[in-house]
């Protein structure tokens, strides 16, 4: 029943620009699937969806390994909104997002899939970036320092 499941919660994020879990439900009820809350957020890490911005303030679920070339347009821009600073301690780089927001950008981050990223460690509000170098820390930050001043302009 869980591949069903997740085959049809697939089928029904290529489909619609689905926002919430509770649309997600609806329409898995709709198409004869029952899921709990729970089930959906698990089904959701599992499927490891993100959500990116609609360009109109407003964010729908996507597979990370579906984004064409707008929608990583899309994903940088709206993670850009959601970061509030930026810090180095040595190797690792400190990003403070908007609450509940941190999964999102790390989730974009693991998705650049850089060399010089060890690792990548998101709670609520909070990702911890672990980097080859303290040097690559402080250029990576820098970069994503320079995205979010242009996003602002």
């Amino acid at each position: 029943m869980k591949k069903e499941r997740q085959a049809k919660i697939k089928e029904l994020i290529e489909k619609y620009k689905i926002d919430t879990q509770d649309e997600l439900i609806k329409r898995l009820k709709e198409s004869g699937f029952s899921a709990t809350q729970a089930t959906m957020s698990r089904d959701i890490k599992e499927l490891k969806l993100t959500k990116i911005s609609d360009g109109k303030n407003s964010y729908y679920y996507v597979f990370p390994n579906s984004f064409s070339a707008e929608n990583i347009n899309k994903l940088n821009a709206s993670l850009t909104h959601l970061i509030t600073s930026v810090n180095c301690a040595m190797n690792i780089i400190v990003i403070k997002t908007h609450a509940g927001m941190a999964q999102a950008v790390a989730t974009g981050i693991d998705n650049i899939k850089s060399t010089d990223i060890l690792g990548c460690v998101a709670g609520d509000d909070t990702i911890f970036i672990v980097t080859t170098t303290p040097e690559i820390a402080l250029e990576i930050g820098a970069k994503i320092k320079l995205m979010m001043t242009e996003v602002i302009k």
